[in-house]
């Protein structure tokens, strides 16, 4: 069984407080979600993204169980993981973080960061959110501690507002209206997804007949 690792009030305090002058800085982007499926729109915003920032690498980080979705109807988290694999395996910026998946529970951001950082104290991590998430940040688990672990970056989604209170930097991609909900209906209604779906992930979905029918969600 997983289990959940603990944080404590000193590790919290060390890893706020560290200097970041202390050692060599890297610059890693982080797009976390659900990828259920990953799709081109995924690959677009990590690129863009990477090369706007002039980022050292993107992780991908699939959650285990979203604190803000229902599991019930979120396919499991061993072929969610297989199809980003799939998905970002041709390009060399491009990497999977398994954290969530690992630690199991659900996947509050504030302490995957908390973990990240103690496990990797050279490297500034950017969080990559779509504008539609932007207004739930005050919402999200101890927000006020997780904005001194990570600087959010906020990609633009159509018709959302460009503005929030917390610290943010915008960067503007591509418009591609693509949802994984919207595919995972046309999956199941047997249209196509070519060119959608990365190839080698769309090969794996049909392999394993996912998003047919109910049968692969939990």
């Amino acid at each position: 069984m997983l289990k959940r690792q603990a944080v404590s009030f000193n590790q919290t305090e060390d890893l706020l407080n560290r200097n970041p002058l202390e050692i060599e800085r890297k610059k890693v982007g982080i797009l976390g979600g659900t990828f259920n499926p990953p799709h081109v729109g995924h690959l677009i915003i990590a690129d863009q993204v990477c090369r706007q920032l002039d980022l050292d690498k993107i992780f991908f980080m699939p959650s285990f169980i979203p604190p803000h979705q229902d599991k019930k109807r979120t396919i499991d988290a061993v072929y969610r993981l297989e199809m980003v694999e799939a998905a970002i395996q041709d390009n060399p910026f491009f990497y999977v973080e398994k954290t969530e998946i690992d630690r199991g529970g659900k996947s509050f951001t504030y302490e995957t960061m908390i973990q990240l950082a103690e496990q990797h104290p050279d490297t500034d991590y950017y969080f990559i959110i779509g504008g539609d998430m932007v207004e739930y940040l005050p919402k999200w688990y101890k927000i006020d501690q997780l904005k001194q672990l990570v600087q959010f970056v906020g990609v633009n989604r159509p018709g959302y507002a460009l503005m929030t209170d917390y610290p943010l930097i915008w960067v503007d991609v591509p418009s591609v209206d693509i949802s994984s909900t919207m595919l995972r209906e046309k999956i199941k209604s047997n249209c196509s997804v070519k060119y959608l779906i990365p190839e080698k992930t769309l090969k794996y979905i049909q392999e394993k007949g996912l998003y047919q029918n109910d049968d692969k969600i939990n």
